[in-house]
């Protein structure tokens, strides 16, 4: 895409003065701090309008972008950083699901999104009939990149409205699976297409044969090799090695599945997610590259926003309009009504149809290549990146007004019913069905072992968090419901279902890791019951000024008021006389 005339001091990729007046400074560097230091400020911006943070991130690309006066950004770093977020948001939210779950929602998903597909195409194609004169085959690809979602934009809007680990979740995940295999054969056919129509058969069949060699390979190492070379280096004792792991799995999955196969990065990376959900290491995984994924993804919608041209929008408003239309019935309308065809409750096809009422990363590459290869002209950019930009920008809008159409009929109360039904995370592997009531120790060590075992005599259910692999790995031999990870750590938190549990024991060393999941789990269910250990005076100061701690408990201290109760014993003190000096001494 040209650049508009602008001084020659300005371009950051020669070298030369920019406003900022950056000077010895890597290119890499300056874009990356001025990229993220705008996606937090304009993002902060926007939380506290109560807007979506994605949408000061698009801002911020807006800004950094070759259309606006001040710093420009090297769009080939931003946009190779954005990849790389894209591949561990996905890689992330397939450790969220088991291969069953997505297996259970194709009969739906795969003829859907072939519907769906299918109609988006004829629209965007008959838009580039009328609007811009193309022919049958560039009409066709036209439509095509009007009719793909973004899958980053997806899973970020339903994950910020709760609904990416329900049924919603899995239906709309499944969706765009099977978007991005219509992606790949896409890329596959338009070379083809634009060079010799006669090579199709020869075409197709190469990538049907990648695809099937893809689903093999990454079945082997998602669910033998990945799984135990993970247990092995848990085993070390190294958080660092094993977040190093994590990330070289991620990435390394999508960069091998995308130079091998021709498979999205993104969709590589997702499956190897999915496989790996079902190992005892796929919650701690979760945990260790959130905070990469939030960075990571922040800079993908940064990417997105330098693409925005709002003199070009401003100068085609019906075109782009007109393709933005097009774009909401292409995909948003159409799932809502192919949805519900196929018997699906109307929440769940509501939630789908608004998250997925949009265009973004794979509608860029389709572009840009049937660009490449002479299959549409350089006037088609413009309304898809217009269609992509509206749509983008508002999502979340489109996810909470489908999700106010299916509460107004099938009527409010049913419609939170159902949400309280469907919208719940996936049991982790070793927890009963059902499971509520229940204790969490968040710790295992030597006081969580106690309270465990006294809990156990007394057949009172219970799930321990801990740190160590090689305990939880004993605990999970003896039957014990455990998971793996840090508690400190959402993702880990909450596979033992804070939400239905009754008492949590903070049996961990550290008194403010302690304060992070106390505050996570009462964020979760407000009325849990906690107990704290604490190490000194001061941690047990801190501890018991908590909100929700009913017991804090110092070991030294309880080892001298043990002792002391016994000397006053001793000395012919009445029991009762000598337990309430002890309890003052505690309170004190």
């Amino acid at each position: 895409m040209p650049r508009p005339n602008r001084p020659a001091g300005w371009n950051l990729a020669r070298g030369t003065r920019y406003a900022l007046r950056v000077h010895a400074v890597s290119t890499l560097l300056a874009t990356l701090v001025v990229a993220l230091a705008l996606a937090f400020g304009l993002g902060l911006v926007a939380r506290l309008l109560r807007l979506p943070p994605l949408l000061g991130y698009l801002a911020a690309g807006l800004v950094v972008g070759p259309y606006t006066p001040g710093f420009v950004a090297d769009r080939g770093m931003t946009s190779a950083m954005a990849e790389i977020g894209v591949a561990l948001l996905l890689f992330g939210v397939g450790l969220h699901f088991r291969p069953r779950d997505l297996l259970a929602v194709w009969r739906v998903a795969v003829p859907g999104a072939l519907g769906q597909v299918a109609v988006g195409t004829t629209l965007g194609g008959l838009l580039g009939w009328f609007a811009l004169g193309l022919g049958a085959g560039p009409a066709a690809a036209f439509g095509l990149a009007l009719s793909i979602s973004s899958t980053a934009v997806a899973t970020r809007t339903l994950e910020e409205r709760g609904r990416l680990a329900g049924e919603a979740g899995r239906v709309a995940l499944g969706w765009l699976v099977a978007q991005d295999l219509v992606v790949v054969l896409a890329l596959v056919l338009l070379p083809v297409l634009a060079g010799n129509p006669g090579e199709l058969g020869g075409a197709l069949a190469k990538t049907a044969l990648e695809l099937v060699a893809f689903v093999l390979l990454l079945g082997v190492a998602g669910r033998v090799l990945l799984p135990r070379l993970l247990a092995l280096v848990a085993a070390t004792g190294s958080r660092e090695l094993f977040t190093l792991a994590v990330v070289v799995a991620a990435l390394g999955t999508a960069f091998g599945c995308s130079a091998l196969f021709g498979v999205s990065p993104a969709l590589g990376a997702f499956f190897a997610g999915v496989l790996l959900a079902e190992s005892p290491q796929g919650h701690q995984a979760a945990a260790e590259t959130m905070p990469l994924q939030r960075i990571f993804v922040a800079l993908f919608f940064v990417s997105v926003g330098m693409l925005v041209d709002p003199v070009a929008i401003l100068a085609a408003p019906w075109l782009a309009l007109a393709a933005f239309t097009t774009t909401v019935l292409g995909t948003g309308v159409a799932i809502l009504v192919l949805l519900t065809a196929l018997r699906v409750a109307l929440p769940t096809a509501a939630t789908v149809a608004g998250g997925l009422a949009q265009i973004g990363e794979f509608s860029f590459v389709l572009q840009e290549l049937a660009i490449g290869f002479d299959v549409l002209p350089a006037e088609a950019r413009g309304p898809i990146l217009a269609a992509a930009t509206l749509t983008i920008i508002l999502a979340p809008v489109s996810l909470s007004l489908a999700e106010r159409l299916a509460t107004r009929v099938v009527g409010e109360r049913r419609y939170r019913a159902w949400i309280a039904r469907r919208a719940g995370a996936r049991a982790f592997a070793a927890l009963p069905a059902g499971l509520s009531g229940h204790a969490i120790i968040a710790g295992y060590g030597r006081v969580g072992r106690v309270v465990a075992k006294a809990l156990a005599e007394h057949g009172i259910p219970h799930v321990a968090i801990e740190a160590d692999h090689g305990v939880a790995m004993r605990l999970r031999a003896r039957g014990m419901p455990v998971i793996w990870g840090d508690a400190a750590q959402p993702e880990v938190l909450k596979a033992a279902r804070p939400e239905t549990a009754s008492l949590i024991v903070l049996a961990m060393p550290d008194a403010f890791g302690c304060r992070r999941v106390l505050d996570m789990a009462r964020a979760a269910n407000p009325a849990i019951a906690a107990t704290a250990r604490a190490h000194n005076d001061e941690e047990a100061r801190f501890l018991g000024r908590l909100d929700g701690v009913g017991l804090v408990v110092m070991g030294e201290r309880e080892i001298a008021l043990g002792m002391a109760g016994f000397a006053l014993q001793h000395f012919d003190l009445e029991a009762d006389q000598a337990q309430r000096t002890v309890d003052r001494l505690r309170q004190g």
